[in-house]
C-alpha cells in the first residue's frame, strides 16, 4: 500500500507540474471549465504535500512529532482535497452537459466570474469544516508504537470529528447526485440527436462526462461505503476488535483510490483544457504534428 501511495505520489507531482505550467502560460484565455480545473490542480498540490508525509508514518519510521503532525495537519490536507475534489468534478459535469444540452445558451455558472466566485465560497466551506480538526487541542499521551489519531483528540476534538465526518458524507450524496443527473440529461441529449450530422461532437462531449464520472466512481464510492460504519468504530459505537480492525484496513484500502485522483486528474486536464493539450501536444509531439496543432487551435479562435 505505501508503495502505490509512493507511486501515485511520483504520478501526481509531476502531472500536477505539467499542469501548472500549461495553465499559467502567456495569453490563455481561462473558460469556465479551466477555472474549475485549476481550482482542482490546486487542492491537488495539497495532496502532494501531505503524500510524502503519510508514506513515512505508514512505513513507520517517522519520529513521535511526525506522528503528531500527521494526525493534526496532513491527515485533514488529504480529507481536504478529497472533497474539494468531489465539488469541482461536479462543477465540470454541470458545464459540459450544460455545454451539450444548451449550447446556444449561456447560464450564470457557465460565467468565468461566476466561476470564481462560487470557488472562493466553496474554498472557504472546506476550510471552515476541516481547518477546526487541525486547530483543536490534543492530548499529551505517551509515545507507544502503535497509536491510533482518534487517540489524541480530547472529548471536543471526537465530536468535531464525527460532525466533519457526516458533513463529509453529505457533501459526497449531494455532489454524487449533481454528477449523476448530468449524466442523464446527456444521454438523454444524445438520444435526442442521434440522427444529427454533429453526432461525433456530441459522443465526443459524451465521452468526457463520463471520464468524469468513471473516475469519481473508482476513486470516491468505495471510500465513502467504507466510511460511516468505520468512523463508529472511532467513537466506540462499534466495539468487536476484529470488526474495527477490518473496518481500518477496509478505509486505508480505499482511501488508497482516492488518493488515485492525483493519476485520473492529468487525464482530466487533457480531455477538457485546450491549454492543457496543446502543451502536451507542443512538448511530447514531433515539430510537423506540433505545426498542426497550433493551425488547429489558431482556426479555433478565429472561428
Amino acid at each position: 500500500m505505501t508503495n502505490s501511495s509512493f507511486f501515485f505520489f511520483l504520478v501526481g507531482i509531476i502531472g500536477s507540474c505539467f499542469a501548472t505550467w500549461a495553465f499559467i502560460q502567456k495569453n490563455t484565455n481561462h473558460r469556465c471549465v479551466s477555472i474549475y480545473l485549476i481550482n482542482l490542480l490546486t487542492a491537488d498540490f495539497l495532496l502532494t504535500l501531505a503524500l510524502p508525509v503519510k508514506i513515512v508514518v505508514d512505513l513507520g519510521v517517522a519520529p513521535w512529532k511526525l506522528k503528531i503532525f500527521h494526525c493534526q495537519v496532513t491527515a485533514c490536507l488529504i480529507y481536504i482535497n478529497m472533497y474539494l475534489s468531489i465539488i469541482f468534478l461536479a462543477f465540470v459535469s454541470i458545464d459540459r452537459c450544460l455545454q451539450l444540452t444548451h449550447s446556444c445558451k449561456i447560464y450564470r455558472i457557465q460565467e468565468p466570474g461566476f466561476a470564481k466566485m462560487i470557488s472562493t465560497v466553496v474554498w472557504l466551506m472546506v476550510l471552515l469544516i476541516m481547518v477546526p480538526n487541525m486547530m483543536i487541542p490534543i492530548k499529551d499521551i505517551k509515545e507507544k508504537s502503535n497509536v491510533g489519531c482518534m487517540e489524541f483528540k480530547k472529548e471536543f476534538g471526537r465530536n468535531w470529528h464525527l460532525l466533519t465526518n457526516f458533513i463529509c458524507v453529505a457533501i459526497f450524496l449531494n455532489f454524487s447526485a449533481i454528477i449523476l443527473i448530468s449524466n442523464c440529461l446527456v444521454i438523454r441529449q444524445l438520444y435526442r440527436n442521434k440522427d444529427n450530422e454533429n453526432y461525433p461532437n456530441v459522443k465526443k462531449a459524451l465521452i468526457n462526462i463520463l471520464l468524469v464520472t468513471t473516475g469519481y466512481i473508482i476513486c470516491f464510492v468505495p471510500y465513502h461505503i467504507v466510511r460511516i460504519p468505520y468512523t463508529l468504530s472511532q467513537t466506540e459505537v462499534i466495539t468487536d476488535c476484529s470488526t474495527r480492525i477490518s473496518l481500518f484496513k477496509a478505509k486505508e484500502a480505499t482511501l488508497l483510490l482516492a488518493v488515485s485522483n492525483l493519476c485520473f486528474d492529468p487525464i482530466l486536464y487533457y480531455h477538457l483544457s485546450k491549454a492543457f493539450r496543446s502543451k502536451v501536444t507542443e512538448t511530447f509531439a514531433s515539430p510537423k504534428e506540433t505545426k498542426a496543432q497550433k493551425e488547429k487551435l489558431r482556426c479555433e479562435n478565429n472561428a
